[in-house]
């Protein structure tokens, strides 16, 4: 089969890394899918795959038994189930599907004790930390991460959304008792976004109100077409980062005044003075210290990334007088994921896909996200589907 393959050899700038190859088709085996790929999603993991950086994810694929001379990424796919290994009864050959990108050992102590899936030591991300992913004529998947596809959407619209939509669906509603209730306040960070775009969506849906963190007019112009109810635009603001030391009180006050002009921007977005019951994090080193600050009292800041860094210093009087939760977040289980896509079914979720690339293309689609030229909401590319805007089979195939 045709794969767009990365290799250790040529970690990278990813329009470099990334190159059509020739591979073997992968088989099935027991609880496992092989999907036809029509369409794949584009996601920033891959964008770390290429560069080989935090890890070398081939190094994992080895730790998992699979090849580990190369990578074929991709954890957003839309498709047709193609072959089913045994045990395999939610899907059939021919299904028109969607696939979602949580992965683990169904034999797990976890996984068979009942409890979520993503507290598992063998809890993975496919087409990413394994193997196999979208960004080849043939993917395979466990069976469970099959769901069925929106018939209204084209295979290139069904592939876009699913990675970041899920993982806001457990961001916002996974994590009781703060899930989104009607009236809540939610400060969405990015926006304008893949995660951004979804969490705006979800809010709306839930009853709440949606505040997005932008950097232009456009974008906020686009934020409040989905929804949202205000936007604010982080470049008005200038004390990002870790805090000075609180006993640099000089430092610190100029922080403060910056925080609290950020929090009073929220009010003006909201329209009054109701602060976020919610905080949708996944900048984190740059900004998780205002977020803590401007989530209100017994509120939450839920986080899933840290696009700007890793290490993030908090003020703890706001955590433990306000009473305030961190909460960490990662992608989702499966009926975490099956809910966020019957609102994709039902209509009720735009996937949002701002381009579409060529097979070819994978390369340089990563390489705009990597240098954040990306345009608004999401990116998808076609694989074996012929053309653009097919949402099922071509009547000759």
């Amino acid at each position: 089969m045709y794969a767009q393959v990365i290799r250790p050899g040529r970690f990278g700038e990813p329009e470099e890394a990334f190159q059509v190859e020739v591979v073997d088709t992968p088989r099935p085996g027991p609880d496992e899918a092989l999907v036809l790929v029509m369409a794949a999603g584009i996601n920033y993991n891959n964008v770390w795959a290429a560069r080989g950086v935090p890890i070398d994810v081939t190094t994992v694929h080895a730790r998992l038994g699979e090849p580990d001379d190369f990578h074929i990424g991709g954890s957003d796919g839309s498709g047709v189930v193609w072959a089913i290994g045994d045990g395999v009864t939610n899907v059939k050959v021919g299904d028109h599907v969607v696939v979602h990108c949580g992965q683990w050992d169904l034999d797990d102590p976890v996984v068979l004790a009942g409890e979520d899936p993503g507290f598992a030591a063998s809890y993975r991300i496919w087409g990413y930390e394994t193997n196999w992913g979208s960004f080849a004529q043939f993917a395979k998947v466990q069976a469970h991460q099959c769901m069925p596809k929106a018939p209204h959407l084209s295979w290139e619209q069904a592939a876009a959304p699913t990675l970041v939509g899920a993982t806001a669906w457990r961001m916002l509603m996974g994590w009781p008792p703060h899930a989104v209730r009607e009236g809540d306040v939610v400060l969405i960070w990015g926006g304008a976004g893949g995660l951004g775009s979804m969490a705006i969506q979800i809010v709306r849906e839930a009853g709440g109100k949606p505040v997005a963190v932008v950097s232009s007019e456009d974008k906020s112009e686009f934020c409040m077409k989905l929804g949202a109810v205000g936007t604010v635009n982080r470049t008005e603001f200038d004390h990002w980062g870790i805090p000075p030391h609180w006993r640099d009180t000089e430092a610190y006050d100029r922080w403060l005044e910056g925080a609290r002009g950020f929090g009073k921007a929220v009010w003006d977005a909201v329209g009054e003075r109701q602060s976020p019951r919610l905080v949708f994090e996944h900048p984190g080193e740059e900004t998780i210290p205002t977020s803590i600050f401007v989530c209100d009292t017994g509120g939450m800041v839920v986080i899933c990334a840290g696009t700007t860094g890793y290490s993030a210093v908090a003020d703890l009087r706001y955590l433990w007088m306000r009473q305030k939760r961190l909460q960490g977040s990662h992608f989702a289980n499966d009926e975490q994921a099956a809910a966020f896509n019957r609102m994709v079914m039902d209509g009720r979720i735009d996937p949002c896909l701002s381009r579409t690339f060529e097979f070819q293309e994978i390369g340089a689609a990563h390489q705009l996200m990597g240098e954040n030229r990306h345009p608004e909401g999401n990116m998808a590319a076609l694989v074996s589907a012929p053309a653009r805007g097919l949402t099922d089979l071509p009547e000759d195939g």
